[in-house]
């Protein structure tokens, strides 16, 4: 037996001179004592993918196919060979193939072995787990509740703790709340989204802000036995600053239990035209011709159709090569990646259960496996993600504080404000968080939300599901009364009569969100929960081929043993496999509406507020700064320009004009080719209204190109000079570097 564990690999590489070389491996392991083992250096399976194999060889070279030369192997022999070839090539050496299964028997290590624990610094000494999250849940409770709580409520929070009792993941819900907690604690606004909002455990612990009783959401999409897999709870942070929220978690818990997790990059097609076209030789205007057969990213085909309208000449053997080669490679990792914020915490070191390493960024961590991998292990996970409408809504909630002296949060704001709605009816939504794109301003006035859960409504209905689904339609027809609602059941199951009217009612029988798909394969098509399960992970593979499509038998035909309309079971997958293209989780629009509707709020009431902080949340969003200062002069608010006496580098708020708003005053921001540093240095040594260029040069240092940038956006005016004007003044000056005589030309006799 082996008991060092080290073999001496001996392989056959078909170069010509792979005895002599075997034999000369077979001295070096007698003299070192080392067994040999069998081995083909494989570099793919098949022969077959001998010809992508040198492509990617090219791609990582940088080399053309023509060019590469001996940076190929010489042959298509790198490949898988089975053990009656195996056992010819190597006959001198029998003990070298027997080695290999000797090496499989060694390998008897299980991915189970990997045992994973959560961080304990949430949990309180003298407590468990569990205890201190019952705690902090009833403390929640108290502060949202006056008075007896409902026993509905009650009920839903014994039943969530009891199930996170059971499945251990107490520690889990007190990891992210702690996170939220410091957020909080240094005034970073933040929001739990997704699945979380489906809990009310969650809501009570301020993780999220929408009250699981306001919608009908489903907590077994969140969390349940059957998913067998840790729950995932998504926080979106102001995206200014949560590079403070990502340094806390690796302060408190060491880079060496905390690491972001890593994202496998693939080809899609247009990536993989481009790089395969490049190597084959195939010039630019091909290459991009090709490229621009393919829609959108995650196609699976380059159709010949589009190819021969694009110009191209699909009987050309190398455009057909380039084609195949092309096929063959979609689906390759690419690349490794990081995870937009998908942090991975352990009490025990990272390095101990994955491989990690330094990210290209300053002091961040990450580890080689992605989301899927983490899943499947149980590992925890938490998002600390960014979103741009949150870093507006926090400014427009200090600016609204230091101008008009009232104080709100995302809490505070009442959510059925009827003047609110009304301008949302008229898609006056331009600048707000996810119902300002032009396909969301169509269907506002033809939805005409009233209430907050029409807001949930349009956030989901605008969606590639529904609409491939044929969900819009039906649904608006019955909300105007043109169609009456209509709920089947089944015929076998009459005392069943309001199966889905119960699950259906809300969205007046058309189903909008993925919680309801899968309560209609639960009580519909009798799912089991794990079936409901796959079917919920099916839907959210929008970006692959997915599996949806194999659950369709199942599911229909199941409706139809029950007494459902062979069609309208047939109708209702399709609905529901219109998710498969992406479509949202009622938790996730429930999320999003609240900060539509804040947005929304902020617009109508503070429109001199909402602009200014919109412009200082830029970029983001579907608007230019231009149009975004159009819309605001058309809601009475006074813009003024950039000017080198009174503006800052943020967008500002300046005197209060007749009709009780303030006056915008643009940033210097706004002008490109600006640095902020050297911009808050200028404001620094801005101490008087500067009369001239010379003047603001000479008392700040500031640059001629500086200068410059200020004239051609026109920033001089209270200087009395024109853009034309200014910038001549400036031309004339010759260098940047100031002369020694003018260094104390504004000194007084005195010395000052």
């Amino acid at each position: 037996a082996n008991t060092a564990g080290v073999w001496l690999a001996l392989p056959w590489l078909f170069r010509g001179n792979d005895r002599k070389h075997m034999r000369a491996i077979a001295a070096l392991a007698d003299e070192c004592a080392i067994p040999l083992v069998a081995t083909n250096d494989c570099l793919y399976h098949t022969p077959e993918r001998r010809a992508l194999q040198d492509v990617v060889t090219c791609i990582r070279e940088g080399k053309l196919l023509s060019e590469a030369g001996f940076l190929l192997e010489a042959n298509g022999e790198r490949h898988l060979k089975t053990p009656q070839e195996m056992a010819r090539l190597f006959k001198d050496y029998p003990e070298a193939v027997s080695a290999t299964q000797d090496i499989v028997k060694l390998c008897d290590f299980n991915l189970d072995e990997l045992k994973y624990n959560y961080p304990n610094e949430p949990v309180p000494k003298g407590k468990t787990a569990q205890q201190h999250l019952a705690y902090l849940v009833q403390k929640g409770l108290a502060e949202k509740i006056d008075g007896v709580v409902p026993k509905k409520v009650q009920n839903l929070i014994d039943k969530e703790l009891s199930l996170i009792e059971e499945l251990g993941y107490a520690h889990y819900f007190l990891t992210v709340h702690d996170i939220v907690v410091f957020a909080r604690s240094q005034n970073i606004l933040c929001q739990g989204r997704g699945s979380a909002a489906n809990s009310a455990v969650c809501y009570y612990l301020g993780i999220t802000a929408v009250d699981p009783e306001q919608s009908s959401l489903l907590f077994e999409r969140f969390l349940s036995k059957e998913r067998k897999e840790p729950p995932d709870i998504d926080v979106d942070f102001e995206h200014e600053r949560r590079e403070e929220v990502i340094q806390h978690i690796y302060e408190r818990y060491g880079r060496n239990r905390a690491a972001i997790a890593a994202t496998i990059i693939t080809y899609r097609p247009r990536s993989a035209v481009r790089e395969v076209g490049k190597v084959m030789g195939l010039s630019e205007d091909v290459t991009s011709a090709l490229a621009s057969t393919v829609w959108g990213s995650w196609g699976k085909d380059i159709p010949q159709e589009q190819i021969k309208e694009a110009g191209l000449d699909i009987t050309d053997p190398l455009l057909q090569m380039t084609i195949k080669l092309t096929q063959q490679l979609l689906g390759f990792p690419r690349h490794l990646s990081q995870h937009v914020g998908g942090f991975v915490l352990t009490e025990d070191p990272l390095e101990e259960l994955v491989p990690i390493g330094n990210a290209a960024m300053d002091e961040r961590t990450f580890i080689e496996w992605d989301k899927d991998d983490i899943d499947d292990l149980g590992i925890l996970k938490v998002d600390i993600l960014a979103l741009g409408m949150l870093t507006c809504i926090a400014k427009c909630f200090a600016e609204i504080k230091k101008q008009y002296g009232q104080d709100y949060t995302l809490a505070t704001i009442n959510q059925e404000d009827v003047q609110v709605y009304e301008m949302i009816q008229r898609a006056d939504t331009l600048g707000v968080f996810q119902i300002e794109s032009r396909a969301q301003m169509n269907m506002l006035p033809r939805l005409k939300p009233k209430t907050f859960y029409d807001l949930v409504i349009e956030v989901a209905i605008v969606r590639p599901g529904p609409i491939q689904g044929d969900m819009v339609h039906p649904y608006l027809k019955r909300r105007d009364g043109i169609v009456p609602v209509f709920y089947p059941w089944p015929k076998k199951y009459p005392e069943k009569r309001n199966e889905l009217k119960n699950i259906l009612g809300r969205t007046l029988g058309v189903p909008l969100f993925q919680e309801q798909a899968m309560e209609i394969a639960i009580h519909a098509a009798d799912f089991s929960p794990e079936e409901a399960n796959k079917l919920r992970r099916a839907m959210a593979t929008f970006r692959n081929v997915g599996t949806i499509h194999l659950l369709q038998e199942k599911m229909v035909s199941r409706m139809i043993a029950r007494g459902y309309e062979p069609e309208f079971a047939k109708n209702c997958f399709e609905q529901i496999k219109g998710f498969g293209s992406y479509g949202f989780p009622e938790s996730h629009a429930a999320s999003f509406a609240q900060l539509v509707y804040v947005s929304c709020w902020l617009k109508h009431y503070f429109p001199d507020v909402f602009c200014a902080a919109l412009l200082n949340s830029q970029p983001m969003g579907f608007y230019a700064p231009a149009q975004i200062v159009r819309d605001a002069r058309e809601h009475d608010v006074e813009v003024l320009p950039v000017d080198i006496n009174h503006s800052f580098w943020d967008n500002t708020l300046e005197s209060e004009c007749p009709q009780g708003i303030f006056t915008v005053r643009l940033g210097f921001r706004q002008v490109s080719g600006f640095k902020k540093s050297d911009i808050e240095t200028f404001i620094a040594r801005r101490n008087h209204h500067f009369a001239s260029p010379q003047e603001a040069r000479r008392k700040t240092g500031i640059s001629i190109a500086a200068l410059e940038r200020m004239a051609s956006a026109d920033a001089m005016r209270s200087m009395g000079l024109d853009r034309r004007q200014a910038l001549w003044a400036i031309r004339g000056m010759v260098s940047d570097v100031q002369m020694p005589l003018f260094d104390t030309a504004d000194t007084s006799a005195l010395g000052k």
